[in-house]
């Protein structure tokens, strides 16, 4: 099993060496670590490379009606492309169109996630669809 966990952007930023460190304990337990929201915050690309992160998470405001003539699209493909040449995972939040979807997919999009896929439910509904899809 795979327990990765995401941190926004901001919260990188305060007390940098602590959160080095505490990064660094938790990848050696082999949790993953990704900036959540990716773009909306400081978007440093030092700590990037500082933190040794495993991946960026797109936040929504850059997927929703995205298109190819969009200014979102070129962001986009930017970040997507910069994961791959850092070696990084990549997950597109608010995934709500098949246009969306497609548009990832053809860039490289490792994971997406997003209403397109369902909205969110509790985890008892969450528990009984599983069974559902087991049968």
């Amino acid at each position: 099993m795979n327990f990765e966990i995401e941190s926004t952007e901001n919260s990188l930023m305060k007390n940098e060496e602590h959160v080095k460190q505490t990064i660094g304990e938790l990848k050696k337990m082999g949790i993953k670590i990704f900036i959540d929201d990716f773009g909306t915050g400081y978007s440093s690309f030092s700590y990037l490379n500082t933190y040794k992160l495993d991946g960026l998470k797109i936040d929504k405001s850059f997927i929703r009606n995205i298109s190819a003539q969009s200014e979102n699209a070129s962001i986009t493909s930017a970040m997507i492309k910069m994961a791959q040449l850092l070696n990084m995972e990549i997950i597109a939040e608010g995934v709500e169109t098949l246009e969306e979807l497609e548009f990832l997919r053809e860039h490289g999009c490792h994971h997406v996630q997003g209403y397109f896929f369902g909205k969110p439910v509790c985890a008892g509904e969450f528990e009984k669809r599983l069974r559902e899809k087991e049968n």
